[in-house]
């Protein structure tokens, strides 16, 4: 059970989720939360639900599983594997890109099974779960209408870079590993955001993920300078909070951690005022 309601999970076109409904009967407009989890704790969409459950809004809440991770990961060793052979080819890329490319199937599957309908969308993801949330906006024809980023990777270059100082290995770059890196710099295609209509953006991190946290900055001051009403784009730094949102081993759920506690409250409170559907108010207190 998650926030008093019966929580399913199961497959979706293959893709391994986890769906919190609303607290009523939905109707159509009733607002949908898409969440992708971190490769880091929690690394599953089960477990990235116990730590941000949401359970103020009144909306379908939808935890997606990426890719080679959570129930589809792999083993340490094919991990180690495969960042030896080329971090980006073998593991950045089908992990980030093939969530993107398995997204539209999988969502039509949801709605299908759910009836999910048009109600106001927020896409919710942290660390590379953020970079997928960030794809599928600028990507997708998904009309989004808020945004929360946790611990995000706004550059593939600072996961490369924080990786090999951990294992102890220089990367070699490609043309092909430049080209996932500028796919996957958001800084740098700020300016698509207009494009898909300025939706309200929180970035939320944490003061000691010293990997991610400056690139977080940065993504918050390109947008900000560059919206139409800066109040739509916040940044939120959490004293004592990593990069981690909950504990090791991390792929089962686990208790709330109380940095987790913050971040929920903010993910509530952002989606709460910028998820609004026309017949009730989406945030509960």
């Amino acid at each position: 059970m998650l926030g008093g309601m019966e929580e399913v999970t199961g497959l979706a076109a293959g893709v391994p989720y986890l769906v919190v409904p609303p607290f009523g009967t939905p109707s159509p407009d009733t607002p949908v939360v898409l969440a992708w989890h971190l490769l880091d704790a929690p690394r599953s969409e089960t477990a990235f639900a116990a730590a941000l459950p949401m359970r103020g809004l009144d909306a379908w809440r939808v935890y997606l599983g990426l890719p080679l991770s959570g129930r589809r990961g792999l083993s340490m060793n094919e991990v180690m594997n495969r960042s030896r052979m080329d971090v980006v080819a073998n593991l950045y890329e089908p992990i980030a890109f093939g969530a993107v490319a398995e997204f539209p199937g999988a969502f039509g599957a949801l709605r299908s099974e759910f009836g999910i309908g048009d109600g106001p969308l927020g896409l919710l993801g942290g660390s590379l779960g953020a970079a997928v949330a960030q794809l599928v906006l600028l990507e997708h024809e998904v009309n989004a209408s808020a945004v929360v980023l946790v611990n995000p990777l706004i550059r593939l270059t600072d996961a490369i870079v924080a990786g090999g100082r951990a294992f102890g290995f220089d990367y070699a770059w490609t043309d092909a590993a430049r080209a996932t890196a500028a796919r996957m710099d958001f800084v740098r295609r700020s300016a698509e955001y207009d494009a898909v209509g300025q939706p309200p953006v929180h970035i939320v991190v944490g003061k000691d993920d010293d990997d991610f946290r400056a690139s977080a900055q940065d993504l918050y001051h390109a947008l900000a300078h560059r919206y139409d009403d800066s109040t739509r784009c916040a940044i939120t730094q959490i004293d004592g909070m990593g990069h981690a949102l909950a504990e090791e081993p991390g792929i089962e759920p686990a208790p709330q951690t109380p940095h987790a506690a913050q971040v929920d409250e903010f993910v509530v409170a952002w989606f709460g005022d910028h998820l609004n559907s026309s017949d009730h108010p989406i945030r509960k207190d």
